[in-house]
């Protein structure tokens, strides 16, 4: 029970962190971007793949961490910085405002570069 309780607050610790980096990243690229379309978690999503593609790989060959720093690493900030329902949100409402065509280039461009950027993260892992 202790370990179970030991892992949540490491994970809710983890999620604050990459909540704030979230809001953080996505409040930057949008000092550069309208936000007609939700390059920031584009931006978001594109870099969480990419870290969780390397660090699910690096930090279980490489470096000797405890499967606590795992989960604070990969559960805990990478779950929250990444956003799913964010998207599903940016996407629909991409459609409800008329942007067709910007809602599926998103969802697109999404898949294609987080996969890409999770693969990339694996291969520079190993």
């Amino acid at each position: 029970m202790i370990s179970f309780l030991k892992y949540s607050l490491w994970i809710a610790l983890g999620g604050a962190v990459g909540a704030m980096a979230r809001f953080w990243c996505t409040e930057f690229v949008h000092r550069f971007f309208e936000r007609g379309f939700p390059v920031g978690t584009l931006c978001v999503n594109v870099i969480g793949s990419f870290l969780i593609g390397y660090l699910s790989l690096f930090l279980l060959s490489k470096l000797t961490f405890t499967d606590v720093l795992r989960s604070f690493v990969l559960i805990g900030i990478l779950g929250a910085f990444t956003t799913f329902s964010t998207f599903s949100l940016d996407t629909v409402n991409l459609f409800l405002s008329g942007k067709f065509t910007y809602a599926v280039f998103y969802v697109l461009l999404s898949i294609l570069l987080c996969v890409i950027a999770a693969g990339l993260g694996v291969w520079l892992a190993v």
